[in-house]
Formats: structure tokens, sequence, C-alpha cells
């Protein structure tokens, strides 16, 4: 057969690939095979029958060519063919021995030295060690190296942060590897950041070694998004405008892809996530709602809304939307996640386990249902058996500090406070940024009568806020004018109970508070009127009914406030 007319089959190969045409590709590229012996034929071959989902046969054909060895596209097909099989051992030997430190650095780079033939390469490909690095995070991962961890370190869960953080980042080394030899390698920075493997820090550490090219500075901006978002709003938010429109020195070549992602989906649910995470949770749920119109089945997006619908207690939006996702996506874990979410909101919080239940068995990696199993058992004080899903969480998602934060708020619970300070500064020591863990050290040092300590925690909680006070933030305002209070410092805890009325006018804490403070200044008439306030919320409140009566009689037996008395005099004559 003359050259020209393989080539014409091989471009049939190709064809059928593309209109996935599986069966067709398969019998062409065996042909092909045949008559050339071609290394790259039969690896076309293998490919072929890899999309066709003959992983056994693909294997056989590349195992027993002699190029496997030595061509890493061989090794690393096989290797694909072997994880599609789930034998991992396998897949580990095929792709050869290699060495990683915790920081993603290969120690063995023999496979540099093999050969790498692709008659079809394109431009810019994706670095084929990058790959292979990937796979073996993924073969090492399904090895159960995590659960090795955990039996590791379960027994004392109070052992050393620092070793556990150390065999984490040994285990998934390969992953940075996978994103360090390419950052291209999208996937491997997906599993790191959607996992959380890795701490703010730690997140901020590995973007800032990556090699990008001079033509993928967006990317780079890009993946700043991507990952946990704790700056100042201003500083997200440029992060945000510079994917948005180009700067003054941008490229032309670069204008028209940075314009263009202005409106892309994904770069918008990092948006919303970053809302949610401020606490703007209405303004999350009007972006999350009009991109799932948009594209209804982009499931981070899904989970951001669902996470959204439930502070807002959105429970019709929760059912609709957990009945549309059990019907798209029976075997999807997000799915009972969301049914989840829809009991939890309406407070049938046995249901709720049930289904976050469901959802952790489906997927084990699966963060925000380990959450919610905990939250729910939490809702109706079964302090044990939250504990145990908080623990797990923590020790399966070694860079998320939220399960080590529900766990201190469950010592707490039970007012064992030395105990929850540990794991509120074990939960600073993963994600120093969040203001909620500094607000819950302010808590637990207000319990232990530690009041200066408690102000200063409480305004770090409020420099750390990254956007303007909210109402989510009146509480800690509160707090703080309790702590200034206790410390005698009077017109400073004022000062705060003012400013938490401009954040709600609704609390019957704000008004007490504030009636007390006057009441310590021997101010009587502002303390009756504020007591009053606070009873016009709730008439039986037993603090506010003795105070009052007490004011009262303090103010028979003292006058009227010397200021009050000449302004009435005023006003009468």
């Amino acid at each position: 057969m003359r050259e020209e007319e393989i080539e014409r089959l091989r471009g049939v190969v190709r064809d059928c690939v593309s209109k996935h045409l599986y069966s067709s590709a398969i019998f062409f590229a065996d042909k092909v095979a045949a008559i050339t012996s071609d290394p790259a034929d039969i690896y076309m071959q293998a490919q072929a029958l890899y999309l066709g989902r003959h992983y056994r046969r693909a294997f056989h054909l590349l195992n027993a060519s002699q190029i496997v060895l030595r061509d890493l596209r061989f090794r690393y097909l096989a290797a694909k063919c072997l994880e599609e099989l789930k034998e991992w051992d396998q897949c580990l030997l095929m792709l050869g021995d290699a060495k990683v430190d915790e920081h993603g650095n290969i120690t063995d780079t023999r496979e540099c030295n093999s050969m790498y033939l692709d008659k079809d390469g394109e431009d810019r490909e994706i670095n084929i060690l990058s790959a292979i690095c990937f796979l073996r995070g993924k073969a090492y991962e399904a090895l159960e190296n995590r659960a090795q961890a955990r039996l590791w370190f379960g027994l004392n869960f109070l052992c050393d942060r620092g070793e556990i953080a150390r065999c984490y980042s040994f285990l998934f080394g390969w992953y940075k590897a996978a994103i360090k030899a390419d950052p291209l390698c999208y996937e491997a920075l997906e599993c790191l950041i959607e996992n959380h493997m890795l701490t703010c820090d730690e997140e901020k550490t590995l973007l800032s070694c990556l090699q990008f090219g001079p033509e993928d500075g967006w990317l780079s901006s890009f993946y700043s998004c991507l990952i946990k978002k704790y700056d100042k709003e201003n500083v997200v938010e440029a992060k945000f405008r510079e994917l948005e429109q180009s700067g003054p020195n941008t490229k032309l070549s670069d204008k028209s892809v940075l314009c263009t992602l202005k409106s892309n989906t994904d770069l918008l649910a990092c948006k919303a996530e970053y809302y949610h995470q401020c606490g703007e949770y209405q303004k999350c749920f009007e972006l999350t709602s009009e991109l799932l119109e948009k594209d209804p089945f982009h499931l981070k997006c899904t989970l951001v809304h669902l996470a959204a619908a439930m502070e807002l207690g959105h429970s019709n939006e929760l059912y609709l939307m957990a009945c549309n996702l059990v019907k798209d996506y029976p075997q999807k874990a997000l799915s009972w996640f969301a049914v989840g979410c829809y009991y939890y909101c309406i407070k049938k919080y046995d249901q709720a386990r049930r289904y976050f239940s469901k959802a952790t068995s489906l997927d084990g990696t699966f963060a925000s249902a380990w959450i919610g199993y905990g939250n729910a058992y939490a809702a109706q004080e079964e302090g044990d058996q939250a504990m145990s899903a908080y623990r797990t969480a923590a020790r399966l998602f070694p860079g998320y500090h939220l399960p080590t934060l529900y766990i201190g708020m469950e010592y707490m619970r039970t007012h064992s406070f030395k105990l929850a300070e540990q794991f509120f500064m074990q939960a600073k020591s993963i994600c120093p940024s969040d203001p909620l863990v500094y607000n819950e050290l302010g808590v637990v040092a207000y319990h232990m009568k530690e009041y200066k300590k408690a102000v200063r925690w409480f305004e770090k909680t409020l420099s750390h806020i990254p956007s303007s006070l909210s109402e989510m933030w009146e509480s800690t305002v509160i707090n703080l004018a309790h702590a200034l209070r206790k410390l005698k410092r009077y017109n400073e805890a004022i000062a705060y109970y003012e400013r938490a009325l401009a954040l709600s006018t609704r609390s019957l804490s704000t008004y007490a508070g504030l009636a007390y403070t006057y009441h310590l200044q021997n101010n009587y008439t502002a303390a009756i009127t504020y007591y009053h306030k606070a009873l016009w919320f709730k008439p039986d409140d037993q603090f506010c009914t003795e105070m009052l009566t007490l004011a009262l009689v303090d103010e028979s037996r003292h006058g009227i406030d010397p200021i009050v008395k000449s302004r009435s005099g005023g006003l009468f004559m």
C-alpha cells in the first residue's frame, strides 16, 4: 500500500475519533498498524482501543511493544489503562520508580532521559511528565495512603499538627509536582484546591513558584482567584478586575482573551464563592441564580448556590434544586447533599443526617457533606457524633480549617474552654486570615474571664473582615462592647454598642448591654430608656426587668440626672 493511502487511513482514524466512532477508529487503526508496524501507528491503535473502553486489550498491545519502557507516551497510556482497570499497584510499577519531596520536587529524574515520540504533537502541549506525576498522585491516593495517615494519627488527634501536615505534604507531593512541571495541568491544581489539601499560605506559595509562559499571564491571575480568598476586599476585587478587563500594558493578543473572560462562568462562580465567604449571601445568591440560568449544570456554582440558599433560609429553592439534581445526577454526592441541605433548612435533622451520610459514602472527599453531617448532629446537641464527623473531616482535609473550628465550638458548648482554645489556635494556624477564627478565640477568652485577651481577639476579628461591616458581624461588635464593659472602659463600650445598633436595631443584647453600661456610669435616665427598649423586644426578660427596677430605685434615691433636670426646666419655663 502506498504511503499516500496509509496517510489517508490515518486521517480516517483521526476523523473517527473526533466523531466518537470508536469501533471504526479501532478497525482502521488496526489495519494501519499491521501494515506499517510504526510505533506511532501502534500508539494510535492503542489510543483508539482506550477511547473505545477496551482497556485490557489496549494495555496488552502497549505492553507487548518493545518501546513501552522507552517512550513515555506508551508508558503513560499503559498506566492509564491500568487506572481504568483499578490495578493501582501495577499502574505505579508501569510508571516506574521515582521520589518526590513534600514541596513537589522530583528527586529521581531518570524519566527525563526517556524518548517522547509524537508525530501529531500540537504546538503547545502539556508536559508528559506533568501528566505522569498527576497519575501517580491519583494512584497513591487510591491506594488509601490517606487512610494510612488517618491510622497513624487517629489515636491522638491532638498530636503535633506539623507532623500531620508533613505526612500529607508528602502524600500530595505528586499533585504539586504535576502543576510545577506544567502550570497548564489544571486537574492537579483542582485536586489540591477542591480537596483542601493545602493551607492558605501553602496555596499562595505554590502559585508563586509556578513558571508561567509570557502568554499565560491571564492564567496566573485566574489561578489566584481559585485559591482561598481571605484578603481584603479591594485586593480580591482587583484580581477579578484584572481578569475582566485588559490593563494598559496588555498585549493586543491577550486583550481579546481577557475581555471574553468577563462573563466566564468559572470566574463568576469564583466571585460568588467570595461573596459567600464575606457573608454577602443575598449578593451571592443573586449571582449564582443568574449563572445557573445560563449554565444549569455547572456543579461548582450549584454548590455555592446551595450554600447561599441555606444561609438565607430559601427552603423552596433548596427543594427544587434537590429534585432536579437527584433526577439528573443520581450517582453524584452533590445531589444527595442538596437533599440534606433542604431537610437541614426545615430543621428535620434526622433526615438531613441520612442524606449527608449518603453523600459522604458516594464521595468520601466531599468536605461540605462531612461538615453538614457534623452540623446536623450538633443542631440536636449530639456532641460525640458531631465531633466524630468533624474529626474525620479534619483528618481528610488538612488544609481546611472549618472542621477544627467546629470541634472547638463543640468543646466550648460543653464548657471545655482550654480544649476549645487549643483547637481554635490550630484553625488559626491553618487559615490565619479568617475573621471567624479570631471571633471564636475572643468568645472563649471572654468565657475564661480573660477580658483583655478577648478585646484583642475581637479587635483582630474586625480588622480581618475583608469587606465593610454587615449585620453578620453584629455579634462580634456586641461581644467587644461586653468585654470593654468588663474592663470598665465604659465610653468605648458605649461606642461599640451604638455601632452594633447601626448594623441592626432589633437586638435585645445590644439594648440590654447599653442600658447596663449607662447604669454602671450612674446615668440612670439613659439606662431606664434602654431597658425599656430591650423589654419591648422581650417583655419577660428577667435580667432587664430586674435591672429596670433597680435603675428606677437608684434614680429615685439620687434624683434626676442634672443635665436632664436643666433641660426639663427649660422646657416648662
